[in-house]
């Protein structure tokens, strides 16, 4: 069938094109209105497809800020291979500054390989999967923590079956250049666009980078920086790949992840990068309506470092307080 979205530049064109991915959207205040999701192409001869996505969720901008810079600055003369850019995958909530998307309140990033006939984020989930990543070599997909999570900045590849495709990812994983980088076990993998890049059997890294709500200068240049990095790994763009120090860490289990029991007002008692001990206490939880109640006691259920946290005061019983990772992987 036809897919419902619509480029209005040419994917196969070289040069630079800025356009938008057209869906279809008819609405109460736009009867024939359309979802509008901007997407630049860079191409000069032959060579190598990346596909370059940020805004799968709405709340982290690491990666939009990197991917307008790029679509920016890079020049077609510089780039042997073709690089494709979507700084805001899911746009509707990119515009709405939330996780998921406020249209049909779908987390894009569980909802590949997607439906063509589905709702607004299925269909996007769709045209990336059936679309845009057979035509890819290596796809980078940005995220960072968002308003509820914090992260050590890090690049990401994930434990796979075909270990030489593993291997692939680890490199360009290592070319991204990330102060650190992970080896990382996903808790929630179903209907991730990870697991569907992965699946059609790509080169596929990701990244945690910040969190918070915001970007930092630091963080923004981290996202930057990558990119570039990434794409001289992969042939595409002129120039050496620089060596970086990158301190690897490993999410080799369940236990690794740490959850509130309670509501409460949550005390860390370990920050990002820290080293903790099994059994030590790295965040507490107070009752959030009266005084004189003991608080609730998070401990760290294996040694390692605080790679990621709670980011906002209140926690919900259920929420991820904390992710300790291992150092060495």
């Amino acid at each position: 069938m036809t897919h419902p979205i619509v480029p209005t530049i040419p994917l196969d064109g070289m040069g630079k094109h800025h356009g938008f991915l057209r869906l279809p959207y008819s609405r109460n205040d736009s009867a024939w209105g359309s979802v509008m999701i901007p997407i630049t192409v860079i191409a000069n001869g032959k060579g190598p497809t990346a596909l370059l996505t940020g805004g799968n969720h709405g709340d982290e901008y690491e990666g939009p800020i990197a991917l307008q810079q790029l679509a920016w600055d890079l020049d077609p003369a510089d780039i042997t291979g073709r690089v494709i850019i979507a700084p805001y995958m899911n746009y509707p909530a990119f515009r709405a500054g939330t996780r998921v998307s406020p249209i049909d309140q779908v987390n894009l990033n569980r909802a590949f390989p997607g439906d063509p006939k589905g709702s607004v984020s299925q269909k996007i989930a769709s045209y990336f999967n059936d679309v845009l990543v057979p035509l890819a070599d290596v796809v980078l997909d940005y995220h960072s923590g968002g308003k509820t999570l914090d992260f050590l900045p890090y690049a990401a590849a994930h434990y796979l079956d075909d270990k030489s495709q593993q291997a692939a990812c680890v490199a360009g994983v290592k070319a991204f250049g990330a102060p650190y980088s992970m080896m990382m076990l996903e808790i929630d993998a179903v209907g991730m666009f990870d697991t569907s890049v992965e699946t059609q059997g790509k080169t596929f890294v990701t990244t945690e980078l910040g969190g918070g709500g915001t970007a930092t200068a630091r963080s923004a240049q981290i996202a930057i920086d990558g990119a570039r990095n990434l794409l001289r790994h992969a042939g595409i763009l002129a120039g050496e790949v620089p060596q970086v120090d990158s301190v690897w860490l490993d999410m080799p289990g369940d236990d690794c992840f740490h959850f509130a029991t309670r509501d409460g007002l949550m005390q860390p008692l370990a920050d990002l990068g820290d080293a903790v001990t099994a059994g030590q206490p790295i965040a507490q939880i107070w009752a959030p309506d009266r005084t004189g109640v003991e608080p609730v006691v998070i401990t760290a259920n294996r040694d390692g470092v605080i790679a990621a946290r709670h980011f906002p005061g209140l926690i919900q019983t259920g929420d991820c307080a904390a992710v300790i990772a291992v150092v060495g992987a």
